[in-house]
């Protein structure tokens, strides 16, 4: 259905927001470390028109059947547990930081695949607020933007996730990693070397963040902070691993991962900008290993997918990207293979796990 078929008129104004993927630095997001992701061709659409009565119709693409279609009034936002928490959220936190909104009436279509680990949630959050930020002349930065969504997700939907999705969804281009300091919100462009491309595969094992396990894995990393005295696990450097060592478990391994993976990203900006792809291969390895083993959020389809990209000639390394229990891996791959190495790892995952993956390529 389209905006005119279902409002009558076309829509005054079309925003949109990329996916993403995230090439290392994995949970370490909202324990103020460091991530270096990138932006993917995949993007969610809104179309708006402003209203003036408060109200909001909001219609969605990309769910099937009635639960399509939502409605909600200017000031009466209420979680629902339904895909509709996603733009409330938004106008709420725009609201709270003083922005005058009317209604509106909205078509959501998206092409990120949702729980695939490629932010689908934070690129639904950011082309709502691009939408809405056009629609009422709001003076809001990208930034901002970013941070209304995080807002959103953490406190309206009730996801704890970090700053990382929005701030590359909202900040991020085509050809460049965001090299991003979550604590102080410091963003920095590195080129993707043109000798590599990257390849994204879905496993196709849904996930949801909002269940326990995400949650039960900050909560860890909170106490680990704590029993090492520190504000953050970012504070603890990977000098300090000894003192990692002497945490009781879970804590111990929890707090490796962290401290490990914020080091792995220095690495691997460091590895991209001398045209390293050998080096950043190896970290995406090693930072997959630390996510299956200490912090244990992979699962066997996705190491699955890992072995097998590891075989192909062609590739450098792969990994578990987003937050895990599902989702997809990047790989990174030399750069005119990305095609052939995606049909052939997927082929043999069909074959050896008697699952039907989803394969992005070229992923920028």
């Amino acid at each position: 259905m389209t905006f005119t078929g279902l409002y009558g008129a076309p829509p005054a104004v079309v925003a949109d927001a990329p996916g993403r993927v995230n090439l290392i630095g994995e949970h370490t997001d909202y324990n103020g470390g460091f991530v270096l992701p990138t932006v993917i061709p995949q993007r969610t659409i809104v179309e708006l028109t402003p209203r003036q009565d408060g109200r909001f119709r909001v219609w969605s693409e990309n769910i099937e059947g009635p639960g399509r279609q939502a409605e909600f009034v200017l000031g009466s936002e209420a979680p629902t547990k339904t895909w509709i928490d996603y733009v409330q959220g938004v106008v709420v936190a725009l609201r709270q930081r003083g922005f005058a909104l009317g209604g509106a009436d909205m078509r959501i279509a998206s092409a990120v695949p949702i729980g695939s680990g490629l932010s689908s949630s934070a690129a639904l959050e950011v082309s709502v607020a691009r939408a809405l930020r056009s629609a009422f002349g709001l003076h809001l930065d990208d930034v901002e933007v970013a941070t209304a969504g995080k807002w959103a997700e953490n406190e309206f939907v009730g996801a704890p996730t970090g700053i990382m999705d929005q701030m590359v969804s909202s900040l991020g281009a085509p050809g460049f990693a965001l090299f991003l300091d979550t604590r102080s919100l410091r963003a920095e462009r590195v080129p993707i070397p043109p000798s590599v491309e990257l390849v994204i595969v879905d496993s196709g094992v849904r996930h949801r963040l909002v269940a326990g396990e995400y949650a039960t894995r900050r909560r860890q990393c909170e106490e680990a902070a704590r029993l090492l005295g520190v504000r953050e696990l970012r504070d603890v450097p990977v000098l300090g691993l000894p003192r990692v060592e002497a945490l009781p478990e879970p804590f111990r391994r929890r707090a490796r991962h962290v401290v490990t993976e914020n080091d792995r990203v220095l690495q691997a900006v460091a590895a991209l900008r001398a045209n390293d792809p050998a080096q950043a291969g190896e970290l995406f390895y090693a930072s997959h290993a630390s996510m299956r083993d200490d912090y244990e959020v992979s699962v066997p389809q996705v190491d699955a997918l890992v072995e097998i990209a590891s075989a192909e000639r062609d590739v450098f390394g792969a990994r578990l990207t987003g937050g895990g229990f599902g989702g997809s891996v990047v790989v990174l791959a030399k750069h005119g293979s990305g095609r052939a190495v995606a049909g052939r790892i997927a082929e043999r995952y069909r074959r050896e796990c008697a699952a039907a993956p989803t394969v992005l390529v070229p992923a920028m």
